[in-house]
């Protein structure tokens, strides 16, 4: 009895090890996998050093009013408002212009705090630029267009465009047309996507041949930035 009992445990206390050394094992592995994945271990992920490559642009299906608050801004800034026909509608995606696209796209992401415009204007919905270091959507968006164009990128090419989220709210993004189709410049992401990969539902934007809006699709947000 005692030897068969001996014999048991020892059995069992083999047992109890092997499961311990093969779980450390497991959790070595997954610490590995954790730290050679830039994401998961909590650093950004490079961004890709090439143009994407896109398989169509975004094509509008008619015209559409503007919102009112864009009405508004225009009459405040007229020259962003306006159409320079002698200018080109896309852009060549150079490797150049790929690098400012990013480099824009995350700086102001990294310097603009996202302030709603109830709190930062006291209005419902308001398009200005971010001077105070302030801002929402359509105010990083017209930033970067902005500055997009202070590095010699034609106004034309890159459109204020209304989308409803993830979440099914109207939000504002800038949309770049390119000779690889069109980009998005995001404030909710560094990443510049092309439009079929960011998961949103497109609205209406500026159109590129006229101050007229542009319609993308029937479907209405309900916050005043996409309303029809």
């Amino acid at each position: 009895m005692h030897r068969i009992a001996s014999g048991g445990l020892h059995t069992q206390e083999v047992m109890c090890v092997y499961r311990v050394l093969r779980r450390v094992s497991q959790a070595a592995a997954l610490l590995c996998l954790w730290a050679a994945h830039p994401v998961l271990a909590g650093t950004p992920e490079p961004a890709p050093v090439a143009p994407p490559i896109v398989s169509e642009d975004l094509r509008p299906s008619g015209e559409a009013g503007p919102t009112l608050a864009w009405m508004q801004f225009c009459d405040q800034h007229p020259r962003e408002c306006s159409i320079d026909s002698s200018e080109p509608d896309t852009i060549p995606l150079t490797d150049g212009t790929w690098a400012f696209l990013q480099e824009i796209n995350k700086h102001v992401n990294r310097t603009i705090a996202a302030v709603p415009d109830q709190d930062h204007w006291g209005v419902l919905d308001r398009w200005d630029y971010p001077d105070d270091g302030l801002g929402d959507c359509e105010d990083m968006q017209l930033l970067k267009r902005k500055l997009l164009v202070e590095r010699g990128l034609p106004q034309r090419a890159m459109r204020m465009t209304v989308v409803i989220d993830e979440v099914g709210a109207g939000h504002a993004v800038l949309r770049v047309r390119t000779d690889h189709g069109d980009l998005i410049l995001d404030n909710k992401r560094d990443a510049v996507l092309p439009w079929q990969q960011t998961g949103y539902v497109y609205v209406k934007g500026e159109g590129a041949d006229s101050k007229a809006w542009v319609w993308f699709g029937d479907r209405i947000a309900a916050t005043a930035t996409a309303a029809r």
